[in-house]
C-alpha cells in the first residue's frame, strides 16, 4: 500500500517550487528587458546592475557578494528572522543571473526588448519583475537585499522598512544618471525616469499579487459525519475547526455545523476531504479578507 505524503510536506514542496518559478521569472525580466536596454531597477539587483554597467563584473558575482555581506550582518544583529527561504532565494537568483543570459535567445531579446524601445521594455520588465517577486513573497520567500538592510536598520532606528527601501531605490536609480552611456543629459534623465517607472509599476504589481494571495476562504459544513471531517482537517491541514450547534427549522432536528477558515490555496484540499467522507454534505463557501491570528496575518498597530 502506497504511503500518503504528509500535507505539510506537500505544502513545503509547493512553496519552494513556486519560489523557484517566481525567482526565475524575476531574473528573466531583468535579463530580457532591463539589462539589454541599459535600464535599472531597485534593490541589490539594481546595485549589481550598476556595477555591471561600469566595470563589466557579472551581475551574479556582485549580487551574491552584497547579499552575503547583508545576510552575515543580519545573522549577527537580527538572527534568523529573515529565514532559510531568503537564503535559498538569494542563492538561486545569483545562479540564475549567471546562466539565464545563456539560455534566453538573443533574437528573442532583440524582438521583445531592443526593437520595442525603453518605454515598452520598462513596462514589460516591471510587470514581469513584480509578478516574480510577488510570487516569491506570497510563499514566504525573499530576494534578499534591501529588505534585509531595512530590518537591520529598523532594529536600531525607528524608521519604517518601506521608507528605508524606497530611499535606497531612489538613490540606486538616481546613480544611473552619472554612469549612463547616453550621449545627452536628456537621455540620461530619461533613463532615470524609466527606472522610477519600473519600481513604481513593479511595486504595484507585487501588491496586486499579494492582495490575492492573502485572501482566505470561510466554510460552513453541514454533515452527519462532521466528526470525521473535522478530524481530517485538523490532522492533515493543521487548521482549527469550530463546531457550532444548530437546529434545522423545517425538520426541528439538532445538528452540528463546522466553521473552517483556510487560505485560498487550501480550498481544494478542504473540498477533497469533504468529498471523500460525505458526498451529500451541504457546504457554504465565501471569500474573506482581513483574517488575523495564528496561521494567518499578524494584526499590526
Amino acid at each position: 500500500m502506497r504511503t500518503k505524503m504528509p500535507f505539510h510536506t506537500v505544502t513545503a514542496i509547493k512553496e519552494y517550487l513556486l519560489i523557484t518559478i517566481g525567482l526565475l521569472v524575476y531574473v528573466a525580466s531583468w535579463t530580457t528587458f532591463l539589462i539589454p536596454n541599459q535600464l535599472v531597477g531597485g534593490g541589490v539587483t539594481g546595485i549589481a546592475t550598476l556595477i555591471f554597467y561600469t566595470t563589466g563584473l557579472p551581475i551574479s558575482v556582485s549580487y551574491l557578494a552584497i547579499n552575503a555581506v547583508l545576510i552575515i550582518i543580519g545573522l549577527k544583529t537580527i538572527g534568523w528572522k529573515f529565514g532559510i527561504k531568503t537564503i535559498y532565494g538569494v542563492v538561486l537568483a545569483g545562479i540564475a543571473f549567471q546562466f539565464m543570459p545563456r539560455i534566453i535567445p538573443a533574437d528573442l531579446i532583440q524582438a521583445m526588448a531592443l526593437d520595442n524601445g525603453k518605454l515598452v521594455s520598462s513596462l514589460l520588465g516591471a510587470v514581469m519583475s513584480g509578478v516574480g517577486v510577488g510570487t516569491v513573497i506570497a510563499q514566504g520567500g525573499s530576494t534578499g537585499g534591501t529588505d534585509i538592510l531595512a530590518q537591520i536598520i529598523g532594529k536600531y532606528r525607528n524608521i519604517s522598512p518601506g521608507r528605508i527601501m524606497m530611499s535606497c531605490d531612489l538613490v540606486i536609480i538616481g546613480s544611473l544618471f552619472f554612469i549612463s552611456d547616453e550621449p545627452t543629459i536628456g537621455l540620461k534623465l530619461a533613463a532615470v525616469l524609466y527606472g522610477y517607472l519600473i519600481i513604481g509599476l513593479a511595486g504595484y504589481t507585487v501588491d496586486t499579487i499579494l492582495s490575492g494571495a492573502k485572501r482566505s476562504v470561510q466554510y460552513f459544513i453541514f454533515s452527519s459525519r462532521h466528526q470525521e471531517i473535522a478530524d481530517r482537517i485538523s490532522k492533515e491541514l493543521q487548521r482549527g475547526v469550530t463546531v457550532i450547534s444548530s437546529q434545522g427549522w423545517y425538520t426541528k432536528s439538532e445538528q452540528k455545523v463546522l466553521l473552517v477558515i483556510v487560505r485560498r490555496t487550501e480550498s481544494n484540499a478542504i473540498a477533497k476531504i469533504i468529498k471523500e467522507i460525505d458526498r451529500d454534505a451541504f457546504i457554504s463557501m465565501a471569500s474573506v479578507s482581513g483574517v488575523y491570528g495564528a496561521g494567518f496575518e499578524v494584526l499590526k498597530t
